[in-house]
């Protein structure tokens, strides 16, 4: 049987989710676990374990809100893999910013992770929009134009056919 690309990006999405919703319990109980890799020494601090908590919760709130569209198939997953995407990118921007002061050997680990998971995530999401541009379904588009009198139309219609093929 042969998995196509959709399906291998749609599997990882849910693993990242699903790991994504275990990291968020696990700051929110501990939060020195998950903080450790990634800020050493100083995820025991207090203000370590409120960031790390609050992380705990994003990651939660993300995982479980990408696992439920990914399962309602109603197109809604997009969002919320863009939203792990950025969020998972930005984790890379903000260790990369403090690279020189987090442990030499796991900033590694942490960086990577979150990229492979932002690259994942975003991949899944393109993906999804391509699917939905092509999915056959017509849709039209009223919007209302409002000129000065004498000017023409009040009102454009507009309707565009994503068929496959159309333009």
């Amino acid at each position: 049987m042969k998995t196509t690309i959709p399906v291998v990006l749609r599997r990882g999405a849910t693993l990242v989710a699903a790991g994504r919703v275990a990291l968020g319990v696990t700051a929110l109980v501990w939060p020195a676990v998950p903080a450790r890799p990634w800020v050493g020494k100083s995820s025991s601090d207090v203000a370590a374990t409120v960031f790390g908590r609050a992380l705990g919760a994003r990651d939660l709130a993300l995982g479980l809100g990408a696992l439920a569209a990914l399962r309602a198939e109603d197109g809604e997953a997009r969002a919320w893999l863009a939203a792990g995407a950025l969020s998972d990118a930005l984790d890379v921007v903000a260790s990369v910013a403090s690279w020189p002061e987090l442990p030499r050997l796991t900033r590694w680990l942490v960086a990577g992770s979150a990229g492979g998971a932002a690259l994942t995530g975003a991949a899944a999401a393109l993906s999804s929009s391509a699917r939905a541009s092509h999915s056959g379904k017509r849709v039209v588009v009223a919007t209302t134009r409002t000129q000065p009198r004498g000017c023409g139309n009040d009102a454009v219609a507009a309707s565009a056919s994503l068929a496959s093929g159309a333009g």
